[in-house]
């Protein structure tokens, strides 16, 4: 166990000792256990009575916790070398044996999480959805498929607010009908013809619209990028378990650099983006437009939760080059060189194919005005 929190004070991580031969064990991705690197000793991870429970804005006020910006670094002592490892991360490994070192979350001086997601995807999972990833680049040099291990790969769990609230909105907007009028023109050959146009009559409307939202996720680190994080969904939250340091054993684990209070304002706008468009659906017709919206968000509740994420990097071309792994299902998402040859050839591909139909619908055209030509001719 820890002792309390100060910052830039010295902290004593939880240990996790091996029942078979004294090491330490690390969560097993995948599993529901703690293994040994050693001798393969296994013991289990109990939740006990603990559950994973939702926050009230009310409990923003108790909850114990210090600024973001008034947090310094931890500093770890190994349990097992004794030696000092400095960290702004909650769970990392010790810089000189590379023991497991996970904070005790009370020690943190934060909000305590209230669920994980738990790795299910190892090293080796890393290295499959590398080599898938690699194989499905269309676009990507052919030597790249010859890269099938990451360089360097780094467990990391990321946490995430996540935000329940019921919604009741109004809006006010169009609806718009088509219907259908009939049009002369004169054609490039001087011939009448007509045509039918689409047109559309708009009505004034306005309606009202609810619903709620479970475990809307706003990434809280900056570590990683947001946008980077974002592109690894959908997560089987589901599957989530109740906090327990043990998961932790063995990976990382980063700190939240987000408070909560501006995690809710980027929660309610990825709401506005649905809300929005259960205003249409409710709008109807064949064209909607929402002009204004008022939501009304009440029972909001709030938790911090941990993802897994695999942070790997491969060189190609005397570049490294960084890839996202969801830890939960395999999803990739990442950087990746580009052949040129291989677009060059798309590109004049694209141009070929264009020039085959502008060709034959010339040809075929000039061929219907050379026949009507001589049809008139011949009368």
């Amino acid at each position: 166990m820890t002792g309390p929190f100060t910052p830039g004070g010295t902290v004593s991580p939880n240990a996790f000792p091996c029942g078979g031969c004294g090491a330490r064990v690390e969560f097993a991705p995948g599993t529901t256990a703690m293994r040994c690197p050693y001798c393969g000793y296994e013991q289990q991870i109990s939740h006990g009575d603990r559950q994973i429970r939702e926050h009230g804005l009310a409990e923003l006020g108790t909850l114990p916790r210090k600024p973001v910006a008034q947090l310094a670094a931890y500093v770890y002592v190994c349990q097992r070398c004794a030696a000092q490892t400095q960290s702004n991360e909650t769970a990392t490994l010790c810089q000189f044996c590379g023991s497991p070192l996970v904070l005790d979350p009370d020690a943190s001086g934060q909000i305590v999480p209230e669920a994980v997601l738990p790795f299910a995807l190892d090293r080796n999972g890393v290295r499959e959805s590398l080599r898938k990833w690699i194989n499905s680049r269309w676009f990507a040099p052919n030597a790249l498929k010859k890269v099938t291990e990451a360089e360097s790969t780094r467990g990391t769990y990321v946490p995430h607010w996540t935000y329940d609230s019921q919604t009741y909105s109004s809006y006010s907007g169009a609806r718009g009908e088509h219907y259908y009028v009939t049009e002369t023109y004169t054609d490039s050959d001087g011939r009448t013809q007509t045509r039918r146009v689409q047109k559309t009559r708009w009505y004034p409307v306005s309606g009202q619209v609810s619903r709620f939202f479970d475990d809307v996720l706003v990434p809280a680190s900056m570590t990683v990028p947001p946008a980077k994080v974002d592109a690894l969904a959908p997560w089987p939250l589901p599957e989530a378990a109740p906090y327990q340091p043990q998961y932790l054993a063995g990976l990382h684990a980063l700190r939240y650099d987000i408070e909560p209070e501006t995690g809710l304002d980027e929660a309610k706008r990825r709401m506005d983006s649905v809300i929005h468009d259960d205003c249409r659906r409710d709008i109807g017709g064949d064209e909607q437009r929402v002009d204004g919206v008022n939501t009304n968000y009440t029972a909001i509740t709030f938790k911090l939760m941990l993802l897994p994420i695999w942070i790997a990097c491969y060189l190609y071309g005397g570049k490294t080059w960084q890839i996202l792994v969801n830890g939960r299902t395999g999803e990739v998402h990442g950087e990746r060189p580009y052949s040129k040859l291989k677009i060059f050839l798309a590109v004049l591909l694209a141009i070929v194919v264009v020039v085959v139909i502008l060709y034959f619908w010339l040809n075929g055209h000039h061929t219907t005005t050379t026949s009507h030509t001589t049809t008139t001719r011949h009368h």
